[in-house]
């Protein structure tokens, strides 16, 4: 079973990079140092995602406090000390100083390694990615560059997510090879936060109409009265009739 995490779920995901860089080595011709994989994910680490075998016995559990933390509720997978197999990332970034002067995002590295190809990994890692670009930073579209020769990304960049070429850049790559410059636009993944605090609002209204406000101060444990007719006196046959409040027996009053 492979999941699909943000790379900031690690508690020292620093940690993980070399996987990282290791999956991109053995996968593709454009590599890059250990300081720009540092540099994306100290930046910006809930934009990266990774790809990692689930641990044969689950992951551990703990009682209370967030992932790797003391002090969680209880049932949440605790990842502090657990660094899986990675079997794909997605890299990615904010564009710091956008010619065109639109806030964006930017992957700049996809990989999946061959035994685990063709199970929707490398989408759900964009799809997660693009995700996280529109809410946490309101990215109008994401970018990327992928070679004119690779297929199998061009399959899953235009057919299956969507994306756009937006110019072909000659002599892109190293190589020589060129590069199609794709975009998706990502305004739709927007969040609209007016309508999110609306609804808010509208439910914590809607709680205080519905909750129970339960019994007055100083009420618990009062019983609740009940006047009663008994016979008192020396003869109990012929004797008064006085009413007695049973909740207090000490107050009694006397008619005739």
């Amino acid at each position: 079973m492979v999941d699909i995490v943000p790379l900031s779920s690690y508690p020292s995901y620093i940690d993980l990079l070399p996987s990282i860089q290791t999956c991109n080595i053995t996968n593709l011709p454009e590599n890059y140092f250990l300081k720009y994989y540092l540099y994306h994910a100290l930046t910006w680490p809930q934009l990266s995602f990774v790809a990692v075998v689930r641990p044969r016995n689950g992951y551990s559990k703990h009682k209370g406090g967030a992932a790797g933390t003391s002090g969680t509720g209880t049932g949440t997978a605790d990842l502090s000390g657990q660094y899986p197999k990675v079997v794909g990332y997605v890299l990615a970034k904010m564009e710091e100083e956008p010619t065109d002067g639109v806030q964006h995002g930017h992957i700049t590295s996809l990989s999946v390694m061959r035994t685990h190809r063709r199970l929707g990994i490398a989408e759900r890692l964009m799809r997660m990615s693009q995700r996280a670009m529109a809410e946490s930073h309101r990215a109008s579209y994401v970018s990327l560059h992928v070679r004119v020769s690779n297929t199998a990304a061009l399959r899953l960049y235009r057919d299956t997510l969507g994306f756009k070429v937006e110019s072909v850049e000659r002599k892109y790559y190293a190589d020589g090879e060129d590069a199609y410059a794709m975009r998706l636009d990502l305004t739709d993944q927007w969040l609209d936060w007016k309508e999110i605090e609306r609804l808010d609002r509208e439910r914590a209204k809607s709680d205080e109409k519905d909750a129970d406000e339960g019994d007055e101060v100083g009420s618990l444990g009062k019983k609740e009265e009940k006047t009663v007719r008994v016979k008192v006196g020396r003869s109990l046959g012929v004797g008064d009739l006085v009413e007695r409040n049973e909740a207090n027996p000490s107050q009694q009053s006397v008619s005739s």
